[in-house]
């Protein structure tokens, strides 16, 4: 009975990433396509829609977003809008930190979570966490002084994660990628190898 489970947990090993891996894209690809497949279904003529269709004008819209966003002419307008977006009450709550959070993965904001660091706490303890602000001119209300520093820690076996904002002298940056910190602080810093056969 001991190899019958062992050769099914092997499989189970094997098929849940894939499969999980498999259902996100999906997942996401269907996202994607309903944003505007289903505006396409209502304007294009009866049985013309076919299935990809939203995921290609999805595709399409963005494009053409980044060539006006990287336009000088455009680019202008489009940052007025965004700054008009801001302002309004309820929407701000919304686009800003997603705004926020976008400009992370761009080519703008990819320094921003570039520090990987690892915190240092009372009793020789430490954990891992990606610096993510060393200013706080914009906020001066706080009263964070030059000192201080944002860092934000991962949790593991989940997608989240705090912020802590600790002294600079509590920090000791580490050469690792912020992928390969990711990695860790998500599993656990659990680390599997195949066992090899004498």
């Amino acid at each position: 009975m001991s190899k019958i489970q062992k050769i099914f947990i092997s499989g189970l090993v094997s098929f849940l990433p894939m499969a999980v891996t498999i259902y996100i894209v999906y997942a996401g690809v269907t996202i994607v396509e309903n944003l505007l497949g289903t505006f396409l279904i209502q304007i294009l003529p009866a049985n013309t829609y076919i299935p990809g269709f939203g995921f290609l004008a999805t595709l399409i819209l963005i494009f053409v977003l980044g060539i006006l966003v990287n336009n000088f002419i455009t680019a202008g307008i489009l940052h007025r809008l965004q700054e008009k977006l801001t302002e309004v009450p309820f929407i701000k709550v919304v686009y800003s930190p997603l705004r926020d959070l976008m400009n992370l993965f761009s080519k703008k904001g990819a320094n921003s979570l570039q520090k990987v660091v690892m915190v240092k706490f009372d009793h020789g303890k430490e954990a891992l966490g990606l610096v993510t602000r060393e200013h706080f001119g914009d906020v001066e209300a706080l009263g964070l002084g030059p000192e201080k520093v944002a860092v934000y820690m991962p949790l593991s076996y989940g997608m989240g994660g705090y912020t802590m904002v600790v002294d600079r002298s509590q920090i000791r940056p580490v050469d690792i990628s912020v992928e390969k910190a990711m990695s860790l602080a998500l599993t656990g810093w659990i680390k599997t190898e195949p066992t090899q056969k004498n």
